[in-house]
């Protein structure tokens, strides 16, 4: 079960769902904001909402950062914004800052789980899942298993609270996701399932989507749902990347030089934006263009 965590794609994805779960956790009239619920909505601080927009609608890390930073002073007890900070230094492989946040994420989610217990368990969840992480990076997995019985032991609390809250759907999504990647008998046919009921914000539900087809190798579907998730934010570089990945799956499979070429120009236009991405992201970009680039070689 401990094997997903050593996974850098899974884990981005993990933590993907951990940030959506707490953006309409605060709720304060001078904060504005909640990409979940069209009724009763939440709010969540300007600065925190901006680092979230940053990081999942632009793909830029460099300007969530900025915007993190301001957050340390003025937002000092929000979990998502200690989780943000533990995203970017396992991005930069700075593993005692990311063990701090990861900590810090969970103090605060213990906080607040008095307030709004939906919330706070789901950042006890989340908290816990980062600390699993470190665990595992640093002590192997021998110690992993009690910090992954903790996650699924919030996120069943969290559960009970609103089983049809619409940031559940999105994390229980992302949760088989992960799953299906690492677990023999889990699939992803069930987090395209979870993805495709109640959630939001759509564009991170289509990512998820087109993420479990390529999984599966039903790459015409995995397209539909990357090319959704494009047109809402065009601006991401990391969802050219998935693209890319899926186009060149579906070329080498198909033996066809056209959608292996498309490939390579989608991680070009991922490639073009590699200043606001950190070098953990971008080297496997670079990585997969050249073994595209090989095989459209070869193939004439």
């Amino acid at each position: 079960m401990a094997a997903w965590l050593s996974h850098p794609k899974r884990i981005s994805i993990a933590f993907s769902c951990a940030f959506t779960v707490a953006l309409s956790l605060w709720g304060s009239p001078a904060w504005a904001g909640d990409p979940f619920r069209k009724v009763e909505p939440h709010n969540i601080s300007d600065k925190t909402e901006a680092a979230f927009e940053a990081m999942f609608k632009k793909g830029n890390y460099s300007e969530a950062k900025r915007h993190l930073a301001a957050t340390k002073s003025s937002e000092a007890d929000e979990p998502l914004a200690y989780a943000m900070l533990a995203s970017l230094a396992y991005a930069e492989k700075d593993w005692e800052t990311f063990s701090t946040y990861a900590s810090q994420t969970v103090d605060a989610a213990q906080q607040l789980k008095s307030q709004d217990p939906l919330r706070g368990n789901l950042y006890l969840a989340v908290g816990n899942l980062l600390k699993g992480a470190y665990t595992y990076k640093i002590e192997g997995p021998v110690r992993v298993t009690s910090k992954l019985r903790k996650v699924f032991y919030y996120f069943d609390q969290a559960e009970n609270e609103a089983p049809n809250d619409p940031e559940l759907n999105l994390v229980r999504a992302y949760l088989d996701l992960l799953l299906a990647g690492n677990i023999s008998f889990s699939r992803p046919n069930q987090a395209v399932k979870s993805f495709k009921e109640d959630t939001a914000p759509a564009y991170l539900a289509n990512r998820g989507i087109a993420i479990a087809y390529r999984d599966m190798e039903q790459y015409d579907k995995a397209l539909r749902f990357v090319d959704k998730a494009i047109e809402a934010t065009p601006k991401n570089p990391e969802l050219h990347y998935l693209k890319g990945q899926i186009l060149y799956q579906k070329g080498k499979e198909n033996d066809n030089p056209s959608t292996v070429k498309q490939a390579v120009e989608q991680f070009d236009q991922a490639l073009a934006q590699a200043e606001q991405l950190p070098s953990s992201i971008v080297n496997p970009i670079e990585r997969e263009r050249r073994i595209a680039q090989k095989l459209l070689a070869e193939m004439g």
